[in-house]
């Protein structure tokens, strides 16, 4: 077996070495231009040269969940397209969501500043109830943080492409119950694949339509949302602000709008990391089950794109 490790902005040397720990029998090497014929190729924003040179490749690894960089690229039909389940990246996905939304819930962005001012001030309690909090997107990462955020008490509600059952979760499914989801949330995280169909599905028409004073916690794509159309409904005050680990162009360009703006918290696109040791685990896992005739989890299905 034959594996090439390509990962853009990525050291590979850790890689290599604890892939070839997981699957001692495996030549594993980077991919250069002109690199043997692999079964496998391990990548993240690979060049299109790599899939160029490699059409007999059985599969493609993305070591993240998102896949969109990949379905831009033209990859022989012939090859799987394979994405990360979870690979330690779903717990934390549920921390960041549920601090962004216990600072918001509990204002202690707005404790944090009496403080540093010297004051000595008590908020109103809020009621939990009147903060429902919509998940866009029930993956294994959406049901993670579902999960997550029903410990807290807070009303949950789920909306995907297709019809998902999950206890304690109020489902909604398909763009004819996307805007009744939209106006039952008060609070929405985002937590999408990127597809033709959901890119920029987060921008002023759809916005509008959550209760007065939601509040976006953005964890999905950066093209999910309309940049421009964000700061204007929360300073018309329909929405109360926003807590945003990813963007349209990354790093966030120096004077961004939304680094300076108040009610906005910018984060590096830090929400879910991938961690080498379970992700390797994972991939080993993957192609053993190939071995087997399977068809490993994970498999992309390129008409939905992911």
């Amino acid at each position: 077996m034959r594996i090439l490790v390509c990962l853009t902005d990525n050291r590979p040397e850790p890689w290599i070495t604890a892939l070839q720990e997981a699957l001692p029998g495996a030549e594993i090497e980077q991919w250069r231009p002109g690199a043997m014929a692999a079964d496998h190729a391990v990548v993240w924003m690979p060049p299109q040269a790599l899939l160029d040179e490699q059409p007999q490749l059985q599969c493609v690894f993305n070591i993240g969940a998102g896949v969109d960089a990949l379905m831009r690229l033209s990859i022989s039909p012939q090859t799987r397209i394979v994405r990360l389940d979870d690979a330690g990246m779903s717990v934390q996905m549920a921390e960041y969501v549920c601090h962004a939304l216990l600072r918001h819930f509990r204002e202690f962005d707005v404790y944090e500043e009496e403080a540093c001012n010297g004051r000595w001030v008590y908020r109103k309690p809020r009621e939990r109830s009147q903060f429902p909090v919509g998940i866009m997107g029930l993956g294994v990462l959406g049901q993670r943080v579902a999960r997550a955020v029903s410990q807290f008490e807070f009303p949950v509600l789920g909306w995907s492409r297709s019809p998902k059952r999950l206890e304690g979760v109020q489902s909604f499914a398909g763009e004819s119950q996307f805007h009744e989801f939209l106006a039952a949330s008060r609070i929405l995280v985002n937590l999408l694949p990127l597809t033709d169909e959901t890119r920029g599905i987060l921008r002023r028409e759809t916005l509008l339509h959550l209760r007065p004073g939601g509040y976006l916690i953005h964890v999905g794509r950066g093209a999910h949302l309309v940049e421009e159309d964000l700061v204007p409904l929360i300073d018309e005050g329909h929405l109360a602000g926003a807590t945003l680990d990813v963007f349209r162009e990354e790093p966030l360009r120096a004077g961004h709008p939304f680094w300076s703006h108040p009610k906005i918290v910018v984060t590096p696109h830090a929400s879910a990391r991938t961690l080498r040791r379970e992700t390797v685990a994972q991939i080993a896992s993957k192609i053993h089950a190939l071995g087997r005739g399977e068809i490993p989890s994970g498999t992309v299905d390129r008409l939905r794109g992911y």
